[in-house]
């Protein structure tokens, strides 16, 4: 019974923390996080067309990203064909090119600092920054080059609905 109540508890506190988020983010962020929401799953379907384009396989990752600094963000994220090899996975790979963005608001890769624990340096991901905040992509699976293919021609898109 005690473990029930702490865990009611913890999700009043969770739930209590996300309505607390929400209403401090502006008009044009809420509109833009619903903008994002409805072409977030077609901006995935146009990164899966181009990756079997291209004959590459992978994970796919779109985020937005309220404000001119991260405090939190709301993303999904595509598997093409796998989600990795035997020594590699490209879930986790495709996370730390997003986070490495979320921190420096440049594309993954840049080597503008060192690079910290959880981070692994690697090309393809792009972010951009709109009016209310900022857009990112990021695909994991191939080349560096060719991840940034990917990533760049679903980003063009998706910032072109906003």
């Amino acid at each position: 019974m005690r473990t029930l109540r702490t865990l009611l508890a913890l999700t009043m506190v969770s739930i209590f923390t996300l309505n607390t988020n929400a209403q401090t983010m502006t008009k044009d962020q809420k509109k833009s996080e619903k903008t994002f929401i409805k072409y977030a799953d077609e901006a995935l379907k146009l990164m899966t067309q181009e990756a079997l384009k291209m004959d590459i396989k992978g994970v796919g990752i779109v985020c937005y990203i309220p404000g001119n600094e991260t405090k939190s963000w709301i993303s999904k994220m595509i598997v093409v064909k796998t989600t990795g090899t035997p020594k590699q996975n490209f879930i986790a790979v495709a996370h730390s090119k997003a986070a490495e963005m979320a921190e420096t608001l440049i594309n993954s890769g840049s080597n503008i600092r060192e690079i910290k624990t959880g981070e692994f340096g690697y090309i393809g991901g792009v972010i951009k920054k709109i009016d209310s905040g900022y857009l990112l992509a990021t695909f994991s699976g191939a080349t560096g080059e060719q991840d940034v293919e990917v990533a760049t021609k679903v980003l063009d898109w998706l910032v072109a609905k906003f």
